[in-house]
């Protein structure tokens, strides 16, 4: 049977992408409020749910090979397309993450936690051994010569958005965590209370060197991607997880039902946030930077609140949403 709590699981780390990409495309500069506060803590962890969230929906779904690399043709394409509008798109990394995972699909337990560590290790090597700067614009936040191949294969596996080495970990890890017993207290208790220590632990490092460059290797900012934030952020979504997983039996019936049926569309909305959220900014000429931080904050909730609605009528309708009944006939 369906957990409720993992559908609504992907609805709030939608939520948290919708208020970090708003915020980025309407060029708003953060401050000191408390909405500043609310989408920095989200930055880097909420795409780090969502993609811990899609390793485990593999594992429940016990998804074959074939079905897993038809997954990741269907999200690549949409990924490319979804690049000529929107740079930091992650649907082509989901197709390179499916295909580790289509390799490691049969992997044991260990080795599952195995390839993780080599995952994230790997990117942290290349970080001293390339140049992580490369292409990168940092004032702009823009990335140039990606359309030849050389700069497209390294902003895919090194040094993009959502790099291969080390973002496939949140992959393999939720893979991993997909073979628990989520249904058991003792799980979800566990999730919740070693979450939390891994994602404060693994942030107080960089507050303990004087050395500005070193406490960028040992950041948990999402860019770069350091070890220090990829335990942090896997455990700052294995907190919000298990809260939910203990949390979402008490919930009201029409309201969990409402929230799952929104994360069950993620894909459809993950593009709709793109096209229609973004696209509104754009036509009323919004993407300048002159709105303020709280004025973006309340559009990207009133986006969510919309999703929610849509969400709930197309039901009535489809059991799927458009993109998701495309990606299940296929």
């Amino acid at each position: 049977m369906r957990n409720p709590a993992i559908d609504i699981a992907r609805f709030v780390a939608f939520c948290g992408m919708v208020l970090v990409n708003f915020r980025i495309a309407a060029s708003v500069t953060a401050t000191a409020d408390w909405p500043s506060a609310v989408t920095n803590a989200l930055e880097g962890r909420a795409a780090a749910l969502f993609v811990l969230l899609a390793g485990l929906g593999l594992s429940l779904a016990r998804a074959q090979p074939q079905r897993i690399l038809k997954r990741a043709a269907f999200l690549f394409l949409l990924g490319l397309l979804n690049l000529t509008i929107f740079e930091a798109d992650i649907l082509h990394f989901y197709a390179l993450y499916f295909l580790l995972a289509a390799l490691l699909y049969r992997a044991s337990d260990r080795a599952l936690l195995g390839a993780t560590a080599l995952i994230v290790m790997t990117g942290y090597i290349c970080l001293f051994v390339l140049d992580y700067s490369a292409n990168w614009d940092w004032d702009t936040l823009t990335y140039a010569n990606f359309t030849n191949p050389y700069g497209f294969l390294r902003h895919s596996f090194l040094n993009g958005w959502h790099p291969v080495f080390p973002w496939a970990g949140f992959l393999t890890f939720g893979m991993w965590l997909g073979r628990q017993d989520l249904a058991s207290l003792q799980i979800q208790r566990r999730l919740v209370v070693w979450g939390a220590v891994a994602g404060v632990t693994a942030a107080l490092p960089q507050h303990l060197v004087h050395s500005a460059a070193l406490a960028e290797l040992m950041g948990t900012a999402a860019l770069p991607p350091t070890p220090f934030y990829m335990v942090s952020a896997t455990g700052s979504a294995c907190a919000c997880l298990g809260l939910l997983l203990l949390a979402t039996p008490h919930f009201p019936t029409r309201i969990s039902e409402a929230l799952a049926v929104t994360g069950r569309q993620a894909l459809t909305l993950y593009l709709a946030h793109i096209i229609v959220g973004m696209g509104l900014l754009e036509a009323f000429g919004l993407l300048d930077g002159t709105l303020s931080t709280g004025a973006i904050f309340a559009y990207s909730l009133g986006f969510c609140a919309a999703c929610v609605i849509y969400a709930k009528a197309w039901q009535r309708v489809l059991p799927y949403g458009p993109l998701e009944a495309v990606l299940k006939r296929l």
